[in-house]
C-alpha cells in the first residue's frame, strides 16, 4: 500500500513538473508574440505618419517628387514585410526607409520655409521618436525570441516543446549596412 502511494505521488509530481514546463513555455511564447505586437504597433504608427510628412513636404517641394516617391515606396515595402511577418525582408525595407527619410530631411534643408513649418517639425520629431522606439522594441523582441529558443532547446523543456506547438522563433537580424547609421553627410551632398 505504501509503495503504491509513493508511486502515485511520484507520478503526480512528474505530471505536475511537466505541466509547469508546458505553462512556462506558453508564457515565453506569449512574450514573443507581445514583443512582436509592440513593434507592429509602432510600425503602423510610423506608417500612418509618413504620408502626412510627405504631404507637408509636397506643399513646399514642388520639384522634389522623386525624393517624396522614394519615401512612399520604402514605406510600402516596410508595410508589406510587416504584414507578411517576413523578418528578413523587414530589415532591408527598414534600411531603404531610413535612407529615404535621410534624403528627405537633407532636401528639406534647401527649403527654409519648410524647416520653419510647425507641422514639418512636429512630424519630423514624431517620426524620429518612433524610430527610436522601434529600435528599442527590436531589442525586447530579440530578447524574448532568444529566451524562447533557449527554453525549447534545453532539456527537459525540449521534450515538452517537441510534444507541443513550440517552434523556434526567428531573431530580427540586420546586416551591418542595415544597422549602421544613415550617412547624413552623403545625403546632404546630393
Amino acid at each position: 500500500m505504501l509503495g503504491m502511494l509513493i508511486f502515485l505521488f511520484l507520478v503526480l509530481a512528474l505530471v505536475g513538473y511537466f505541466i509547469g514546463i508546458y505553462n512556462g513555455l506558453v508564457r515565453v511564447r506569449a512574450a514573443v508574440k507581445l514583443a512582436w505586437s509592440n513593434i507592429d504597433v509602432l510600425l503602423v504608427q510610423r506608417h500612418d505618419e509618413l504620408p502626412k510628412l510627405v504631404e507637408v513636404c509636397r506643399q513646399y517641394m514642388q520639384y522634389e517628387a522623386a525624393t517624396l516617391e522614394r519615401v512612399m515606396r520604402a514605406r510600402a515595402g516596410v508595410d508589406a514585410a510587416r504584414s507578411a511577418g517576413n523578418l528578413s525582408s523587414l530589415g532591408a525595407a527598414e534600411r531603404d526607409l531610413r535612407s529615404g527619410l535621410s534624403g528627405l530631411y537633407a532636401v528639406a534643408e534647401n527649403y527654409p520655409q519648410l524647416k520653419a513649418s510647425e507641422p514639418f517639425r512636429h512630424l519630423q520629431e514624431r517620426i524620429s521618436g518612433l524610430e527610436t522606439a522601434i529600435a528599442d522594441r527590436r531589442e525586447v523582441y530579440n530578447e524574448a525570441a532568444n529566451t524562447n529558443n533557449v527554453r525549447i532547446a534545453t532539456f527537459p523543456d525540449a521534450l515538452v516543446a517537441r510534444l507541443g506547438d513550440f517552434p523556434e522563433v526567428a531573431l530580427l537580424h540586420f546586416q551591418s549596412d542595415q544597422k549602421a547609421d544613415v550617412d547624413l553627410k552623403a545625403a546632404f551632398s546630393r
